[in-house]
């Protein structure tokens, strides 16, 4: 990479809380940019961070669910995902708490894949994607009041095929797909 000088960070001048409910707070900042110019309306939408789990079984069967997301009103293919709760003691005790709620699976050996940022540009929060391996069914679905989700099991190549033909679509969840899958076929290539 070229040496070239990084962006300075935007000073806020003033700050106020707009609207501020579980689901959606929203912040009102004046910003000084570095070059002097002043951003008068900039509007943050603050959320909890979210995980993702890539899960597989001890089979090689990756787990997705599958539900309505009312905000493009489409039943859509995704990770199992949630919230990071308060009483969770990490971003991994999230994802397993996630995993096992949603799906009943458990168990299995856990890697962190990756931390993507869902809006950087408007939102402040993180999401963190896991890999479990050799998960097994251990329990029942434990879902809230607010979720309707299905469970499906798909070889490694059917999760390929929904990808690639926009079946998944999900930003937060197909970029970690997809770099799982370019490392798994760059360890394939002879």
């Amino acid at each position: 990479m070229k040496n070239v000088l990084s962006p300075l960070p935007w000073k806020v001048i003033e700050s106020e809380y707009l609207h501020n409910r579980p689901w959606l707070t929203v912040r009102r900042e004046k910003l000084l940019m570095p070059n002097g110019n002043i951003v008068p309306e900039y509007y943050v939408l603050e959320y909890p961070n979210w995980v993702n789990i890539i899960a597989i079984t001890k089979e090689g069967q990756f787990i997705l669910v599958q539900q309505y997301r009312p905000g493009i009103r489409e039943i859509c293919f995704e990770l199992c995902a949630g919230v990071c709760e308060s009483e969770d003691t990490s971003v991994l005790a999230s994802a397993q708490r996630e995993l096992l709620e949603e799906t009943g699976y458990s168990g299995g050996v856990w890697t962190e894949l990756m931390r993507v940022a869902p809006n950087a540009s408007a939102a402040n929060n993180y999401s963190w994607c896991f890999i479990a391996r050799d998960v097994e069914k251990t329990g029942d679905q434990a879902l809230e009041a607010s979720e309707d989700l299905t469970v499906h099991l798909f070889s490694y190549d059917e999760v390929k095929e929904l990808l690639a033909g926009g079946q998944i679509i999900q930003a937060t969840m197909a970029a970690p797909l997809w770099k799982y899958i370019a490392l798994h076929d760059k360890q394939m290539t002879p």
